[in-house]
């Protein structure tokens, strides 16, 4: 990653607007996405661990730190409802 993830707070990431297009190009890192995503949740369910989430939103990167609460096709959920659409997650670090 070359890009400079500027920090948010969970609770604004309401406020902002995410595209459609997908931010990884390369099959292999979004499989790896995916489990990265189901590792995190499992960590946020059993240990209410913090992980890292490195997104992108229609303006810049960004980064946030929060517990996985679950996990769908297309979505990240996170604590209040608050959703990151998963083909806009550049990475996750434990």
């Amino acid at each position: 990653m070359t890009a400079t993830f500027e920090k948010i707070e969970k609770e604004k990431i309401v406020g902002l607007k995410f595209p459609d297009k997908e931010v990884l190009l390369d099959d292999e890192k979004i499989n790896e996405r995916l489990k990265d995503l189901t590792r995190a949740l499992s960590l946020g369910n059993l240990e209410k661990s913090k992980i890292k989430i490195y997104f992108e939103d229609d303006t810049t990167c960004r980064l946030v730190e929060t517990t996985v609460w679950g996990i769908t096709d297309k979505r990240v959920i996170l604590k209040q409802g608050v959703v990151i659409p998963i083909n806009r997650v550049h990475s996750i670090t434990m």
